[in-house]
């Protein structure tokens, strides 16, 4: 059975744990490094699972190493992996959540012909429902990619893409949420100026919003066709929408996602 050691116990982390062991993975075969005592003994608490504050110790035997932690922190782990005795008869796999950390980088500090992965999952993981996008690096083979899109299940709905389209994954899906908390922040509020009460107008957009999203990914029918059923010619739905519209909300998203994916690009770019 898979040993897996997620290096990272922030919430991404804790979010692939909770899935893995939801979906009948068995405790003694998934280690955990996590630096901090109180988040450590919370994960050992809530989990049971096997902590560690070593890197090299949690990497010794694992099948597959998740690194679940911040761009910045990519370095000192590829350090401590580099005391640990990788790859040799052991057909390991390194798998990486941290955002704008290319595979090409994180190759070039692990032993010659070591697979790598890359993955942009969002912040919905913790709930299930997540999005994760992966890309294979020059030696991740097509059973090694499986493997990873069967574990990333766990926690919600997975793709393979190429690396050269993983900028514009992070400014549409890894980004996402922010644009959707957005929205409903805006609509909540203007609930509020219509006279709803903050928590009536929560209610109203939180529902409203789960419930059509239920309807886009149930429906089989297209976002264009959905809005279309519920746009009456000159009724209250088309008088919004005629609104939106002029406030060039189209443009706006447009743009915004161009500049999340500029700003990916050159993230990547500098952590080379």
């Amino acid at each position: 059975m898979t040993r897996i050691a997620v290096i990272g116990g922030g919430r991404i982390g804790e979010a692939l744990i909770a899935g893995l062991l939801e979906a009948g993975r068995a405790v003694k075969d998934l280690v955990v490094v996590e630096t901090h005592t109180d988040r450590a003994e919370l994960l050992a608490d809530r989990f049971g699972v096997r902590v560690t504050d070593a890197v090299d110790d949690a990497a010794v035997g694992a099948d597959l190493l998740v690194v679940a932690v911040k761009p910045g922190d990519v370095d000192a782990v590829l350090t401590e992996l580099g005391k640990a005795d990788l790859g040799g008869d052991r057909d390991q796999i390194l798998v990486s959540l941290a955002a704008g950390v290319p595979t090409a980088r994180l190759e070039a500090k692990l032993p010659a012909g070591f697979p790598v992965v890359r993955v942009m999952p969002n912040t919905p993981m913790l709930v299930g429902e997540g999005m994760s996008v992966l890309a294979g690096g020059r030696y991740a083979k097509a059973e090694q990619l499986e493997l990873v899109t069967d574990l990333l299940s766990t926690v919600g709905q997975t793709c393979v893409v190429a690396e050269s389209q993983m900028d514009a994954v992070t400014a549409v899906s890894g980004s996402g949420p922010a644009y959707f908390f957005l929205v409903v922040e805006a609509m909540v509020e203007a609930g509020v100026g219509l006279g709803l009460t903050r928590d009536v107008s929560a209610q109203l957009v939180t529902q409203t919003m789960l419930g059509s999203a239920a309807m886009l990914a149930e429906s089989g029918q297209s976002a264009v066709d959905l809005r279309a059923a519920v746009t009456s010619p000159a009724g209250t739905t088309a008088a919004a929408v005629r609104e939106l519209e002029r406030a060039g909300l189209r443009s706006a998203f447009l743009e915004a996602l161009h500049a999340a994916k500029q700003r990916s690009a050159e993230q990547g770019a500098t952590t080379e």
